[in-house]
């Protein structure tokens, strides 16, 4: 029955992509099949066998050892605060931001990762016919920021059309930034952390590509990766990326503070009108339906869709802090259905961020942008869905 319904939820989301496409007629269907297919075959091999699990488990004690290489430099700037398991938020989990967005910054100046990246991304163009910009963004966006993935193609943004422009926004919105994927692993689940992060790109390049499909002129198709890095030496690279680390963390703790300060207040509003209504609950019944296509069981969906909904009006950061304290009462299922969703920076806020961050880039496509912000945000819900979707129907 969870099969079924899991394939129900997948048809219901590419049909709602369809229905919010501005161009029926050139929608690269086979390319979006070949994409589903891949998303598939990913998500059984992680999750079905021997050796995706290994891989899986690998990866995330890379991750793990790179943590601690983490704490020791925040042990020894916030010496005599214990850095465990129920500590500081800020010190224990924020803080590791900084390592990782330096860490990032070097391997952006040694051409490691853009070189990786832009192989990737021609493969992916290959296999699926998308054009070669919107296949690196994309697997670009899993690496950078929002911001940062879309400084990375601003030499190609000239070449860039109302559909193609919505294609790499939607890329920023949906993936995450590896530099606080090490801050999510601390949160939720590693292994559902890390299989998210391919998952939300098949999803994005699927959803997007029903809903703005784009055919490009191999002229106007063409990565320069020489104007990733604007670094001139490896130790500006490493203090760029602390200081740009640092305002990120910094950022983040702004946004919990008021997101969760906002949400009391909502809720203190709400029950002074309907005593022991909370907007969680509010939320959770909201997406009651979503949740149980997408496989959560009938007796924890309340509780699954109202974290699911708060990622939406608030921030993935503030969903998962309030997510973690469940996940030992949830079913693994549920869980990993969950964390997937909240995998993603798709929230009303991420309007504002990549706006003003193509604004910085072309003051004319930020216009474009602004104007599909909500179409924006709402594919990006579907990218969410699906991935959560896929994930539920091997769990």
């Amino acid at each position: 029955m969870d099969i079924l319904l899991g394939i129900l939820a997948i048809i219901i989301t590419f049909g709602l992509a369809f229905l919010m496409s501005n161009n029926k007629k050139k929608i690269n269907f086979i390319g979006v099949g070949v994409m589903l297919v891949l998303q598939l075959l990913i998500t059984w091999f992680m999750f079905s066998t021997s050796l995706g699990q290994n891989i899986i488990t690998g990866i995330a004690n890379a991750f793990n050892k790179l943590i601690e290489f983490g704490q020791e430099g925040i042990g020894f700037v916030v010496n005599g605060f214990v850095l465990e398991e129920g500590g500081v938020f800020f010190f224990n989990v924020l803080l590791l931001i900084i390592f990782f967005s330096t860490l990032l910054s070097v391997l952006t100046y040694l051409k490691i990762l853009p070189i990786i990246i832009k192989y990737i991304g021609a493969a992916i163009s290959k296999i699926t016919g998308l054009p070669r910009i919107e296949s690196f963004n994309g697997v670009n966006s899993i690496f950078f920021g929002q911001s940062e993935a879309l400084i990375a193609i601003r030499s190609q943004f000239h070449h860039l059309t109302e559909n193609r422009l919505y294609i790499i926004s939607a890329s920023a919105m949906s993936s995450v930034s590896a530099s606080i994927v090490g801050s999510y692993m601390l949160m939720l689940p590693e292994e559902y952390i890390l299989v998210a992060l391919p998952l939300n790109m098949f999803s994005c390049l699927m959803i997007s590509s029903i809903i703005a499909p784009v055919n490009v002129p191999k002229e106007q198709d063409k990565v320069d990766i020489k104007e990733v890095s604007t670094d001139k030496s490896i130790f500006e690279a490493m203090g760029n990326g602390a200081l740009e680390g640092g305002k990120i963390a910094l950022i983040v703790a702004a946004m919990l503070m008021a997101f969760i300060a906002s949400l009391e207040l909502v809720n203190w509003i709400i029950q002074l009108i309907f005593a022991g209504v909370t907007i969680e609950e509010i939320l959770g019944y909201v997406f009651y339906p979503i949740g149980i296509l997408m496989g959560i069981a009938p007796n924890e969906v309340l509780e699954a869709g109202s974290i699911m909904g708060t990622k939406i009006v608030t921030n993935e950061f503030v969903a998962m802090s309030l997510f973690e304290p469940l996940t030992e009462q949830l079913s693994e299922k549920t869980v990993g259905i969950v964390t997937v969703f909240l995998t993603s920076f798709a929230n009303f806020s991420s309007i504002g961020i990549i706006a003003g961050t193509v604004k910085g880039i072309d003051s004319a496509k930020a216009v474009i942008v602004s104007k599909f912000g909500m179409k924006l945000l709402a594919g990006s819900i579907l990218v969410s869905i699906l991935s959560a979707t896929i994930v539920g129907l091997f769990l």
